[in-house]
């Protein structure tokens, strides 16, 4: 694995990205996430935990904006989207901890998982819409974890929120010092550590249960409107292609 690295002491999987300095996930680390997770359901694991490695500055600043053209857009968002199908299909509880930015495909891991722990100098934000598109993930997940308004307000401004307001509206479970995240994430692995492995399983599958329809039922609808209808528009397109040529996007509303 050239992305991230992946660890598998007592019960817990420990997936953390060391793409530096930002974490962008290309479909390569996505890829390598996805068969990290694999490796998890095959095993006893009580918790999986996601993290950044020190020398990046952020938990994840999104998905590749260079991927995310028309030769590679459908292989990306295959890609990012099945992370969340595993984290489904596994039922393992999941455990992100922050420090810096979790922006775009970063935030969206985060609003997936079961217990978010996040350092007082994070930041988290869907600013997808700046680039003339939206974040199907944040769509479907995004109203369940904060609410339907806030949820809108972020999707549709792109605003960028820091810890505290993330803490507030339940994107974060935990917000603590930087030099308090590895204690508390101690603590909350040893309290899963005491639990049944099964138990824990069929308690996330009965969450995912409630929230009243799958991940997979929702993306699959997600994608249909991003790549059948959302990126044949001209907006999109020039969203993308001016980020990557550092100026400002000429919409032209079609």
């Amino acid at each position: 694995m050239q992305n991230i690295r992946f660890n598998f002491d007592d019960r817990v999987g420990r997936i953390t990205f060391a793409r530096p300095p930002l974490n962008v996930f290309n479909i390569e680390m996505m890829r390598e996430i996805t068969a990290a997770l694999g490796e998890c359901a095959r095993r006893d694991t009580a918790a999986i935990v996601f993290d950044a490695d020190k020398d990046c500055r952020a938990f994840s600043a999104g998905v590749a904006v260079e991927e995310h053209v028309q030769d590679t857009i459908f292989q990306m968002l295959e890609a990012f989207h099945s992370i969340f199908r595993v984290l489904e299909q596994i039922a393992k509880p999941t455990i992100a901890v922050v420090d810096g930015a979790a922006l775009g495909g970063g935030c969206e891991l985060v609003a997936a998982c079961d217990i978010v722990i996040a350092s007082d100098r994070s930041r988290f934000g869907q600013p997808e819409i700046k680039l003339g598109v939206f974040p199907p993930v944040a769509a479907v997940l995004l109203p369940l974890v904060i609410g339907e308004k806030r949820a809108r307000e972020l999707i549709i401004t792109g605003e960028i929120i820091d810890a505290m307001e993330a803490g507030r509206l339940g994107l974060c479970n935990h917000v603590v010092p930087g030099a308090q995240l590895e204690p508390k994430l101690l603590e909350v692995l040893a309290k899963l550590r005491e639990l049944s492995g099964t138990s824990l399983g069929f308690a996330r599958q009965a969450l995912d249960l409630g929230r009243g329809r799958s991940i997979e039922a929702a993306l699959t609808e997600q994608e249909n409107i991003y790549l059948q209808e959302l990126m044949k528009t001209e907006d999109a397109n020039e969203g993308v292609k001016a980020f990557m040529e550092k100026r400002k996007p000429v919409w032209r509303h079609r």
